[in-house]
């Protein structure tokens, strides 16, 4: 069962006209559908003299809801962010994410790739290193989306465009 976005309800002519014209370019025009997990209740215990360790399921709830470019569906609905495939290493900073695409020439790669950068970047402590990665084999220009995700000065001059940048706010703001 698909459940409608809640951006489908408000239209306006000019989101609309865009969402008709978007209607009859989508890269996957049926993507599969996955029923949601239910989110993990945590007591949390705030101390900001101590770096309190994160674990995959806080960073998938984090990154869960986050809205897919082209259809009004959670990266959770499409399969495309799993909590298996988020690894948390407190001691090292590091915080690895594998999401997986809806198909494997999928051109919205890099762009929810760059939502999760910037969901995690918002959200996580400093310390936090992210590499964002096409889990292996799932997508046929993994190697140059993987760079382009963990290049630094290319993440920071794609987030200096306006119209991208709203593009990822969008996308993101709901769960803000």
């Amino acid at each position: 069962e698909v459940i409608p976005h809640p951006r489908t309800h408000t239209h306006n002519s000019r989101s609309h006209s865009r969402r008709s014209k978007m209607a009859t370019e989508l890269i996957n025009p049926n993507p599969t559908v996955f029923q949601v997990q239910e989110s993990i209740e945590r007591e949390d215990n705030f101390d900001d003299d101590v770096a309190e360790d994160i674990d995959s399921t806080e960073v998938f709830d984090l990154i869960r809801r986050i809205n897919d470019p082209e259809h009004p569906l959670t990266l959770e609905q499409l399969n495309v962010v799993k909590v298996q495939d988020i690894e948390v290493d407190n001691e090292a900073n590091l915080i690895t994410i594998r999401f997986t695409p809806t198909i494997p020439h999928c051109s919205m790669a890099t762009l929810i790739g760059l939502f999760l950068r910037v969901k995690l970047l918002r959200s996580l402590p400093d310390r936090f290193k992210l590499d964002i990665l096409i889990s292996p084999g799932t997508h046929s220009n993994e190697f140059a989306v993987n760079k382009q995700l963990n290049d630094k000065e290319r993440v920071a001059a794609a987030l200096e465009n306006s119209g991208l940048l709203g593009v990822v706010n969008s996308c993101i703001a709901h769960i803000d």
